[in-house]
């Protein structure tokens, strides 16, 4: 039961949300009863109570996944496609109250949730199409002496771990293309953030989706109730959205069983802006690329290269940009920047601020947390950033740019690529030539081109490097969830 005091409408979106487990088709209570507070970011209070698994609660929903996979699997893919299309209507339709939920938990502007809500619907439908597109080949040996047949199956039971920042997209990114291959699944969303992927159970549920095929399993400790599922031999696909550090341990315990693996993992994305660029969209496109989800994403620019000739009037314009950003409850009208998730990390984003000054860089606008309840920190520019900075190597996930100067090309290229990591860079020139040269040089899997938001469900999101292994999305991300048999066929 909630503790926090909400208008009517927040309440009525509160009061329809399941907080149980979702296994085999039913809702339960965890083993032993127990609960798990989810708490409204912008007010520390607590929103809802859900279950809090335990390892036996969690055995319970792969053994569920495992029974639904052999009659999931042959199920025709046209009524997988008509299932994810019901989800895909239903999440539209029920979008305000979706996002405001997820503001709830989350502490996003509300717009900005709307945002995530339709772009997670875009999943559902994306995968709906590919659902009816599983295909092989057939032809003759090379030698004449058979047929070769090569067929494209569902790689298995599935085991999902998403994250907070995108407590909706980031299922849907997996669930979508299991749902299309005929994979079963358990999926642990953050705990932080359970509440939309109860939502969303519900919804395939009510859309047709066959008790057992999607198991939801809400846990305080995602270690603890996780790992006997991934040392599991039935289970046969982890499919992890987070840190690098996480993703490294999760993935020494997949190759105990060889499963197939997808890590979207941390980010250290850079920013360049050429002296040739259309600044007043360099800017705009900044905006974006570091206030999207206040700056708690993966993609969100981290480091700001900037030509020196314009860099000052770049700095300039960002930091009036920012600094003019409207603080406040995610639900409350004319809300801009909500919350940090928490207190760890809005401490973390003022650690790193601290650091950067402590070793002489200067603050334009922001630089500090911001009133006594919630956890709020001031949209932040920062110039003058030396190299030991540790937000120059660390993923801040906070609203904080910092702003570096570069004297050539090739030493922005250098600069960008001086991370372990690789998920996403952001470049603006336009000059086509050096678009051309500079996308190919840099280590990173998604490039946003005088474009400063790379998301889109009909793409391959992914990174290289420390930034994670396969792709979601686009044609690509079907292919995650299927394995090749070949049959030679004597004739």
């Amino acid at each position: 039961m909630s503790t926090a005091t909400f208008s009517e409408q927040e309440q009525s979106v509160v009061d329809r949300v399941p907080t149980q487990l979702y296994i085999g088709g039913q809702w339960r209570d965890a083993t032993g009863g127990g609960t798990l507070p989810v708490e409204d970011p912008s007010t520390g209070e607590t929103i809802a109570d859900v279950a809090d698994a335990t390892v036996e609660d969690a055995v319970s929903a792969l053994d569920a996944a495992v029974a639904a996979q052999p009659d999931f699997a042959s199920t025709p893919p046209r009524e997988r496609a008509e299932i994810l299309r019901r989800a895909y209507e239903a999440l539209v339709a029920q979008a305000d109250d979706l996002a405001l939920l997820m503001t709830l938990e989350m502490g996003k502007a509300v717009a900005e949730s709307k945002a995530e809500i339709l772009y997670a619907a875009d999943f559902l439908n994306w995968f709906a199409g590919e659902a009816v597109r599983i295909d092989g080949n057939y032809k003759v040996a090379d030698k004449g002496n058979g047929r070769v047949l090569v067929m494209r199956q569902p790689v298995g039971p599935c085991l999902f771990i998403t994250p907070w920042n995108f407590p909706m997209a980031m299922g849907t990114r997996k669930i979508g293309p299991a749902i299309a291959a005929g994979c079963a699944s358990v999926i642990k969303p953050a705990k932080q953030t359970p509440l939309s992927m109860l939502m969303l159970a519900q919804i395939l549920e009510e859309a047709g989706l066959p008790g057992g095929a999607l198991n939801v399993v809400t846990a305080k400790s995602s270690g603890k109730t996780m790992e006997p599922l991934i040392k599991d031999p039935r289970l046969r696909k982890l499919s992890f959205t987070g840190s690098t550090e996480v993703g490294r341990e999760l993935m020494k315990q997949a190759s105990e069983q060889i499963l197939r693996t997808s890590m979207e993992l941390g980010g250290n994305a850079p920013f360049i802006v050429f002296e040739d660029a259309d600044l007043d969209a360099a800017v705009d496109g900044a905006m974006l690329a570091k206030m999207r989800n206040v700056g708690e994403a993966c993609t969100a620019a981290n480091r700001f290269h900037v030509a020196e000739s314009v860099a000052d009037e770049f700095a300039r314009r960002l930091a009036e940009r920012m600094g003019a950003l409207k603080l406040g409850r995610g639900s409350e009208e004319g809300t801009e920047v909500g919350p940090l998730i928490d207190g760890t990390q809005r401490d973390k984003v003022a650690e790193l601020v601290s650091d950067a000054v402590g070793k002489g860089a200067k603050v334009l606008c922001g630089g500090q947390a911001d009133g006594d309840r919630g956890y709020f920190y001031k949209p932040t520019v920062i110039t003058d950033v030396p190299e030991n900075a540790q937000l120059l190597r660390e993923e801040i996930f906070g609203p904080v740019a910092p702003v570096k100067g570069f004297r050539s090309e090739e030493e922005a290229i250098a600069a960008a690529n001086d991370t372990e990591y690789g998920l996403v860079a952001y470049v603006y020139t336009r000059d086509l030539s050096r678009a051309f040269r500079v996308a190919e040089a840099l280590e990173t899997g998604m490039l946003g081109l005088n474009q400063g938001v790379v998301s889109n469900a009909g793409a391959p999101f992914g990174g290289v490097k420390h930034s994670g292994v396969g792709r979601e999305g686009g044609n690509e991300g079907i292919e995650e969830f299927l394995e090749t048999k070949y049959v030679l066929m004597a004739v």
